[in-house]
């Protein structure tokens, strides 16, 4: 199994915050190799805080590559390169 993180953090997050949160949530049942998705939005709201996290889960590393390039998932980067200042990534096997 392959876990994806990725942290947002948002230009704008008090206007744009539910709209991205909708947009990367949409992903789920759109892209076959995608077996689990959650999308959560930061509480804290702190200094050292990142406004959201995706967490995508994959059976393999190919399936987690086939995600990558898949078009709803270049949409998604498309809306997210639109509202994010910055993001990071981490992806972990288990």
């Amino acid at each position: 199994m392959i876990t994806h993180v990725v942290m947002f953090k948002l230009k704008n997050p008090d206007e744009t915050m539910e709209q991205t949160r909708e947009v990367l949530a949409g992903m789920a049942g759109k892209i076959p190799q995608l077996r689990e998705i959650e999308v959560g939005v930061d509480v804290l709201r702190s200094d050292r805080s990142y406004d959201l996290v995706l967490i995508t889960k994959f059976d393999s590393l190919e399936d987690l590559k086939a995600y990558q390039v898949h078009p709803v998932h270049q949409d998604v980067i498309a809306y997210i390169n639109t509202v994010k200042e910055v993001s990071i990534a981490v992806d972990y096997a288990s």
